[in-house]
């Protein structure tokens, strides 16, 4: 089948696109960003596989969806955007495509969205709700795929769980701990997502999928701790505020504040699946959260997690059209530039390409520390989104509070560009030639602001560039 596939860089989407793959079809990925797609890790496959650049949000970039496709997925959302009112940007993003898919032979769209079973929904569960109808055709065969809780690694659900019971032995949290849900192993999702389709029988259709066990947020973390031998305590009070609740989710979680926000307003409503007999007639054992756990983990320790919701872009970074800074500028520019003789390069750029995460910046990992915390702060990310890989990089990785521009280890080349809040714009090059380890961090400063940011950090440079330069130089 011809298959256009949405939100193909996504958590959900890249890990769908690998078994559709294996599955012999022909994959249209629609992308916001070309370069973000990572062609290379797909090098096998490049005869099943067409990339288009399109933005739902604007009908003049969708005139290149193929006529002769069989059956699309949806799998785009909006839900971490801080500008402006998400759910009317995922109207008009359903709206859009619908419209466009109509003009087309498709037969089915899959949507996966939100389990919905509460007369007053959550805004992020309402706006889910209003995608599903926008998506609705007279056209083509809707089949809805609802989900609550998705746990797999590098999933938001997993990382965020993972966060808090790591680092708190004892927590003092919001009553929305007793909501109850049915969480689901990310491996069913795509089970499900593979299982539908074309079967007709599903053709206009929504169906809950989730696994069998219905937790409490609370036993939930208390599971987690089970599995990795933590002993944890959770006390429940009833005076957190949602904003109280969400600043608390964000500054123990990697989680954005917008996002954060937008996921206690969902974990006030109980999240149970309805009933159905999909998974039988699909053939799908569903795994207890528990296994959902432990397979996570199972990832983690092979360092063979395939994608992470860390590395999804925010409309902002779409917005600001990061790639047009894969030219490192010049012009009104502050550098730090320095080199080092190196004697092994292939140790050298491994080093260069396992950089932050749980490896850290190789010198004054502390400063780097107090740095992430007043990045987090002041509304930023922080270090806490660490890294998907420990020794690979791609383009659009995340790398603690950084973004991957460009990486390639045969041409011995990284660039960074910050991501954390500052007057300005930032870079960091690591590149390798003639035996030499050329280290350059590049800032652009915004305004009088900028420029007194840049002299106030650069007596920390000398210490924290000099001495990276050298771990990584192998000195």
């Amino acid at each position: 089948m011809k298959i256009l596939l949405t939100g193909v860089t996504g958590y959900i989407g890249k890990r769908l696109l690998i078994q559709l793959l294996e599955e012999c079809h022909h994959i249209v990925c629609s992308v916001r960003d070309r370069q973000h797609f990572g062609a290379h890790l797909f090098k096998n496959n490049l005869d099943q596989i067409e990339v288009i650049e399109n933005d739902f949000l604007n009908k003049d970039t969708l005139h290149d969806i193929p006529k002769d496709i069989d059956a699309a997925y949806y799998l785009i959302h909006s839900m971490s955007s801080s500008d402006g009112d998400f759910s009317e940007k995922e109207k008009t993003s359903a709206e859009n495509f619908r419209d466009v898919l109509e003009k087309t032979h498709v037969k089915q769209v899959i949507f996966l969205t939100g389990i919905i079973n509460e007369d007053k929904l959550s805004k992020h569960l309402e706006s889910r709700k209003n995608v599903e109808e926008a998506l609705q055709s007279s056209v083509y065969a809707l089949t809805c795929l609802r989900a609550g809780i998705i746990v797999g690694s590098g999933s938001a659900s997993f990382e965020i769980i993972r966060d808090i019971v790591e680092k708190l032995p004892v927590m003092i949290t919001p009553k929305w701990l007793n909501t109850k849900c049915q969480p689901i192993a990310i491996r069913n999702v795509i089970q499900y997502l593979i299982g539908v389709l074309g079967k007709e029988f599903t053709y206009n259709k929504h169906y809950d999928i989730a696994g069998n066990d219905i937790l409490t947020y609370k036993q939930m973390l208390l599971q987690y701790a089970e599995i990795r031998g933590l002993k944890r305590t959770i006390f429940i009070v009833p005076v957190m505020t949602p904003k109280l609740s969400s600043y608390w989710l964000y500054f123990v979680t990697s989680t954005s504040y917008f996002l954060a926000k937008n996921l206690v307003d969902s974990m006030k409503i109980d999240v149970v699946a309805t009933k159905n007999d999909l998974g039988e007639k699909l053939g799908i054992h569903l795994f207890s959260y528990k296994e959902a756990i432990q397979m996570a983990f199972d990832k983690i320790k092979q360092n063979n997690v395939l994608s992470s919701w860390y590395d999804s872009f925010t409309n902002q970074f779409h917005t600001r059209q990061v790639w047009q800074y894969l030219e490192v500028p010049d012009e009104g520019c502050f550098k730090d530039i320095r080199d080092i003789k190196v004697d092994d390069e292939e140790a050298t750029i491994n080093r260069i390409f396992s950089i932050g995460g749980t490896t850290g910046w190789y010198y004054a990992d502390f400063l780097w520390r107090i740095r992430g915390f007043l990045d987090k702060l002041f509304g930023g990310v922080g270090l806490r989104r660490g890294r998907r890989n420990m020794t690979e990089l791609e383009a659009g990785d995340s790398v603690d509070f950084w973004r991957v521009l460009y990486a390639d280890k045969d041409k011995k080349r990284l660039l960074l560009f910050a991501e954390m809040k500052l007057p300005g714009e930032a870079w960091l090059e690591f590149k390798i030639k003639d035996g030499v380890l050329h280290q350059e961090a590049t800032f652009r400063p915004l305004g009088l602001s900028g420029r007194l940011y840049w002299y106030s950090v650069l007596p920390f440079h000398g210490l924290i560039f000099n001495g990276m330069l050298k771990k990584l130089g192998g000195k």
